[in-house]
């Protein structure tokens, strides 16, 4: 495939004449929007956002107005809020319970009506911020969100950034990532999904604030609703790990340095979305699209089934040149709400898109293995024992390119060396439970961490030789054909919900998202374009490789060979929420596609 030709900055193009503020010209803006004693402006944030630079920016920028820290004035005390959330956190490196908190919980409400006094009785303007800043009882003039992409936090806790209000930047960065996944991030949500209607501006500070950007609110709710009618791309992000390989740099046209394990490249709860007014580019949350439209971007079926959510997860796996992921298992969905208290699981696929010779999926398990049997050989081997014989107890079998194997909960799997997996799963995604990482440490040199016990408790051990070939195991069925083109039911199990058709084609193919969102993947040719056959929306361009959203809105859609991909017979994996065979008779918008 053609170097360079996917693309880690995809963006969605909003007129040039919109308004867009950068650098200086930011705390002009806002200052504008602000005048006279008692005027207040209120800066929110998404903890993780650095509120220290943003409250130092704006005493530079506004040398006149009173600048309240909201969390240094009104927060609980640390030690009070841990005590909250103690029980959500637990002692597990990985794992919490998720928390059903929200903001006010964390602030003291006297102490926020003093802040409402200060506004009062100032006799100048007055500058609120912090996670929180909105909260303060007072008719705010100007309310602005400093928002934060989850991937952003995560990359800055990394470098040393604690989590909210926390003396935590050394610790261990799996911990603070728990803390932000079980409570901060889910009281954020809910906090900010409060703020949209309210919103004035909203403050990009992803880079640093003397580059940060700003836009107002209806050029954020503008470019939220055109990517809610239109075929879109949320920003990759790739990361390396200790079993990762070269494949992605290679085709991507990435730097060679180290490896690449993961590329996610449809992770809504993660990813970034762009929005690009002439030339400047201002990154949001991707989430933020879900919040704002969701029965547009999702459908009404899907969003009845799992609300403000999106439910399909694609990312990448390469092991090429590389090693074995670690073997796991995905919890049993009563097992994750009893335990973890989440709605629903992550069953999951491995979708071939490069393989090398030998390569190979540990998936399923021996004729006749006996539990007690493997639990000892695992334990022992997480003792320091000898080395757990994979193969004496799991299945292997040959991967080659275009190959499919579904993966539903429950089931012990993982991605052997030499390949290239698209993983197409739900989108609980860090709850996997490691039971061998083949005596490996992770980049960082510490042992990653396994959770022998969670697996043993979720392992289907009638999931066998036999039940795996004849249920996981190129299910590749052909279900429609016409002029050009060939459609394939690929999997999933009838288990899982999400449904997977691939289509061959060297011609126009029709499409229609049937009342819910599409995820799409170019898995072979160089090039497509999608259009509409109604022109509702602007041809949209793809490339090999490259994860795009079809939102449930835009209901039929065509792809067909574009550019590069002329002459070339190409094929895309399109992803959808499955009905149950009740719902799709019952409705006339089903949601299977």
């Amino acid at each position: 495939m053609p170097k360079g030709s996917y693309d880690t900055q995809p963006a969605i193009d909003l007129p040039p004449t919109e308004p867009v503020w950068s650098g200086a010209d930011v705390w002009a803006e806002l200052g504008a929007s602000f005048e006279g004693p008692g005027a207040a402006l209120a800066i929110d944030a998404y903890p993780g956002a650095d509120i220290p630079a943003i409250i130092a920016a704006a005493r530079a920028a506004l040398p006149d107005a009173l600048v309240i820290d909201v969390e240094d004035a009104a927060a609980l005390p640390t030690e009070r809020i841990d005590e909250l959330i103690g029980a959500n956190l637990t002692d597990d490196r990985v794992f919490g319970v998720m928390g059903h908190q929200r903001l006010p919980d964390f602030y003291d409400p006297e102490r926020l009506a003093a802040v409402a006094d200060r506004i009062r009785d100032a006799d100048r303007r007055v500058v609120v911020i912090g996670w929180g800043a909105a909260l303060v009882p007072h008719d705010f003039r100007t309310v602005v969100l400093a928002d934060m992409p989850r991937w952003e936090i995560q990359t800055r806790q990394r470098a040393g950034a604690p989590n909210w209000r926390c003396d935590n930047g050394g610790e261990d960065a799996l911990r603070k990532v728990k803390r932000g996944f079980f409570v901060e991030w889910r009281v954020a949500d809910r906090h900010k999904r409060a703020l949209f209607p309210r919103l004035d501006y909203v403050l990009d500070t992803t880079i640093d604030l003397d580059h940060a950007k700003l836009i107002t609110a209806d050029t954020f709710r503008l470019g939220l609703s055109t990517a809610a009618s239109r075929p879109f791309r949320v920003v990759p992000f790739f990361d390396p790990g200790v079993w990762g390989g070269h494949w992605m740099q290679e085709v991507f046209d990435l730097p060679a340095d180290g490896n690449l394990a993961w590329c996610f490249d449809c992770v809504p709860e993660e990813n970034s979305l762009l929005l690009r007014v002439g030339e400047t580019t201002i990154e949001l949350p991707a989430l933020d699209l879900v919040f704002a439209h969701p029965r547009e971007l999702l459908g009404e079926l899907t969003f009845a089934r799992f609300g403000a959510e999106f439910p399909i997860r694609f990312d990448f796996l390469d092991t090429m040149a590389g090693g074995n992921l670690s073997l796991q298992v995905h919890p049993l969905t009563d097992y994750i709400s009893d335990v973890f208290g989440m709605t629903y699981t992550q069953d999951e696929s491995y979708y071939l898109m490069d393989a090398g010779e030998g390569a190979e999926v540990y998936l399923g398990l021996r004729d006749d293995v006996e539990p007690e049997q493997m639990a000892v050989a695992l334990r022992t081997a997480a003792a320091g024992g000898p080395e757990f014989a994979a193969t004496d107890f799991v299945n292997t079998f040959p991967a080659h390119k275009h190959d499919h194997f579904a993966i539903p909960a429950g089931t012990v799997h993982c991605s052997g060396a030499d390949s290239m997996v698209l993983e197409i799963s739900a989108t609980p995604y860090i709850f996997t439970f490691k039971m061998w990482d083949w005596g490996r440490v992770g980049l960082d040199g510490i042992p990653r961490p396994v959770h022998l016990e969670h697996a043993l408790n979720n392992i289907q051990w009638d999931r066998d030789t036999q039940w795996t070939r004849d249920n996981l195991v190129a299910q590749t069925t052909e279900v429609a054909r016409g002029d050009g083109w060939v459609e394939e039911r690929t999997g999933l199990h009838e288990l899982e919900f999400i449904e997977t058709r691939r289509h061959w084609f060297t011609d126009v193919v029709p499409h229609d998202t049937r009342g819910t969102v599409n995820v799409l993947n170019l898995v072979e040719g160089a090039e497509a374009i999608v259009e509409s056959p109604d022109a509702a929306f602007e041809p949209f361009v793809v490339h090999y490789a490259e994860t795009f959203i079809v939102p449930a809105a835009v209901g039929r859609y065509t792809i067909r060979p574009h550019g590069a991909g002329e002459g070339q017979r190409l094929a895309t994996l399109k992803a959808s929420v499955r009905a149950t065979e009740t719902t799709a008779t019952k409705t006339t918008t089903a949601v299977r596609a």
